[in-house]
């Protein structure tokens, strides 16, 4: 018998894996979690809605923003409040695809490490800190941004210099992600210790709910981003593939990792376009960059009560917001269960509004949880040391398992 963790580096430092061994090979494991606990749906309950949005970017904590999208996609299907404008969308979806190449250069590159390849995380660290500086420019943090808002978007930091910014970012990441492919799939030490390590089958992924990579590896085929049957960001008027690996390895999901993030690339550059000639279209028409009528142009639609960006200096304004944050926003009651393609799989929130400021129950759903319940059989049969290479593969950040 052996203990694993919760102190080993690659353990994250908060699991636990007790480990039957006969030599080198492991016969049975048992995983212990539950040390990061911190009660954050019940805290949730406690605080109104707008002050419980904090909470998500410190769940999985690598894929900020696009937590916080499924909170408020739960907020706005309350409020029965759908007539935000594309460009509001459109806002969203460039930060859940920058948060994507967040988290995945960040996965990527620590499993390259865990495997014994020191190279890439040189590479992915220098583009997470460009990333986190556009984060930093809309909301002043560079990892819990706390930027989305139900129905509502700041455009403080959202301007034309950051759309050419980002442009000139894509362009030299895009040579980034192509050294890390190109290092790691023509390495054969790293090709011998991920192809059939690990091995998710297509019948065992959806018994355990994976979802995301975990589960388009092993061949089935689910992406919330290109399903019809729902709303989410509506994703389906924008052209990207949905990649799917062929016996579910921990090579395969590498694999879908690399090719999700060139995609990503390419989602953010079929939006951009839409905002530089609202940009250019703002200056014309005015002869000065004129906020008030780009606040005009992006929230018609949406009614005056949800939209708290206003900049007006009446004094009526200035109660309303008081009182917004102060007492927090009414939801009508009901339940909903809202959910977004997060970079590590399904991310779900389950609300049950009592028709008060507070939610009365909150039930969070997240992906990594789910794929450590597997990783106790996954694991069985393979070497120790094929042990922290499956772990690195799955991707998880402890703090949405304990959460």
């Amino acid at each position: 018998m052996l203990n694993f963790g919760p102190q080993h580096p690659a353990s994250h430092g908060v699991l636990r894996l007790v480990l039957q061994l006969e030599g080198e090979l492991i016969v049975q494991s048992d995983s212990n979690i539950g040390f990061l606990h911190r009660g954050t749906e019940k805290l949730i309950e406690q605080r109104n809605y707008l002050k419980s949005l904090p909470y998500f970017d410190r769940l999985d904590y690598v894929s900020m923003m696009s937590q916080e999208h499924a909170y408020c996609l739960a907020i706005e299907d309350l409020l029965n409040t759908r007539s935000y404008t594309s460009f509001f969308i459109q806002i969203r979806v460039i930060f859940d695809e920058l948060t994507r190449l967040m988290n995945h250069f960040l996965g990527i590159s620590t499993h390259s490490l865990d495997v014994g390849n020191m190279s890439p995380a040189f590479w992915a660290f220098e583009e997470r800190e460009r990333l986190m500086e556009f984060y930093e420019r809309v909301s002043g943090a560079r990892m819990h941004a706390a930027f989305y808002r139900p129905n509502d978007v700041d455009w403080a930091g959202i301007n034309y210099q950051f759309f050419i910014d980002l442009l000139f970012f894509l362009r030299n990441t895009y040579k980034s992600i192509t050294e890390i492919f190109v290092i790691l799939a023509t390495n054969n030490i790293w090709k011998n210790r991920l192809v059939k390590i690990g091995i998710i089958d297509y019948d065992t992924a959806p018994a355990f709910g994976a979802s995301g990579v975990v589960l388009r590896s092993s061949g089935i085929k689910k992406d919330l981003r290109v399903l019809k049957t729902t709303t989410y960001s509506y994703y389906w008027f924008l052209k990207f593939r949905s990649f799917l690996g062929r016996i579910g390895d921990c090579f395969d999901r590498f694999i879908i990792r690399i090719r999700e993030m060139l995609e990503s690339i390419y989602i953010i550059y079929q939006i951009i376009p839409n905002f530089t000639q609202l940009f250019t279209n703002n200056l014309s028409t005015t002869g000065s960059f004129s906020w008030r009528f780009l606040l005009e142009t992006v929230t018609e639609g949406v009614s005056s009560k949800l939209n708290y960006t206003s900049r007006s200096n009446s004094m009526e304004t200035l109660i309303e917001h008081f009182k917004h944050f102060s007492e927090g926003l009414k939801v009508n009651p009901g339940l909903t269960y809202q959910a977004v393609e997060a970079p590590k799989g399904e991310f779900g929130v389950k609300l049950i509004s009592d028709g008060s400021s507070k939610p009365y129950r909150c039930k969070i759903r997240t992906p990594a949880y789910h794929h450590l319940q597997y990783m106790a059989f996954q694991i069985e049969g393979h070497f120790f040391a094929d042990m922290i290479t499956i772990l690195g593969s799955q991707d998880v950040v402890f703090g949405e398992v304990d959460r």
